[in-house]
């Protein structure tokens, strides 16, 4: 039998799994779908049509599931927020619905990701899987934090921007442009001050990676050379390389946003 506790209010309609454990004090939405061994420590809020995947832990004061902070989407019926496997969610994290702006109304978290305290995710953002968001980071509507980046405290980044796979963010860096996979952007404004190479690393990128990687951003962002220019040489001499593969097609794909530059 599913482990409520006796303070807790779960309207009816709520799909809760057996395993699930709900502690004090937590709202569950008659639209919700809580996964296998997730807990919901005490305090929780869950809001709106929100699915959380198995083995997810949610602390105390985290709002999940609200409506946009948009003037004009705030309600929809149709919006949607679901978050992934064995994410912990840390103390006042807040994450929205999708809205109307997009054609799927929703918004996604991957897996295994670690959600600091009063970390945000806005409405239609799509965040990958392995993220970590530092304390206070937060992301405008519609960003897209690929597999395994990094976003540090107090940092902030604009609606519509992308942050790349293993890509990480700076403390109180505001990101107003995208940063390339596997960059280290910093900066009141940021710009790229290199390679994320201690997270390459951790992921096990050996030397051989590390070094095709610093040579291609060295030729798309410190040499003489055009983008248009450094790309078409990059894909000549490095089209088996899966890493800079993730970088080709990353600067390739349309963008609201321009590219972060290099310091």
């Amino acid at each position: 039998m599913t482990n409520i506790h006796p303070s807790s209010v779960i309207e009816k309609g709520a799909k809760i799994a057996k395993s699930a454990k709900i502690g004090p004090f937590c709202t569950v939405s008659k639209n919700a779908i809580i996964g296998e061994n997730v807990e919901l420590v005490s305090n929780v809020a869950i809001m709106g049509n929100t699915t959380i995947g198995d083995g997810t832990r949610v602390f105390p004061f985290a709002t999940l599931g609200a409506g946009a902070q948009h003037l004009s989407h705030m309600d929809n019926k149709d919006a949607k927020l679901i978050i992934g496997k064995n994410n912990v969610i840390r103390e006042h994290v807040t994450m929205h619905l999708g809205t109307p702006l997009t054609e799927e109304c929703i918004t996604i978290v991957g897996d295994n990701g670690l959600f600091m305290v009063n970390s945000h995710v806005a409405h239609d953002c799509v965040v990958g899987n392995n993220v970590i968001m530092t304390n206070n980071a937060v992301i405008a509507g519609h960003v897209t934090l690929e597999d395994g980046c990094i976003l540090g405290g107090n940092s902030a980044v604009h609606q519509f921007c992308r942050i790349g796979t293993k890509a990480m963010v700076g403390g109180m860096t505001g990101v107003e442009r995208d940063v390339i996979p596997y960059g280290m952007a910093i900066g009141d404004r940021a710009k790229l001050a290199g390679l994320n190479v201690v997270g390459l690393k951790r992921s096990g990128v050996d030397k051989s990676g590390l070094s095709s990687i610093r040579t291609v951003y060295n030729l798309l962002f410190k040499s003489e050379l055009t983008m248009h220019e450094a790309l078409e040489k990059v894909e000549k001499e490095y089209n088996n390389n899966e890493y800079i593969k993730n970088i080709i097609e990353f600067i390739k794909k349309d963008t609201h946003r321009k590219f972060c530059s290099a310091r």
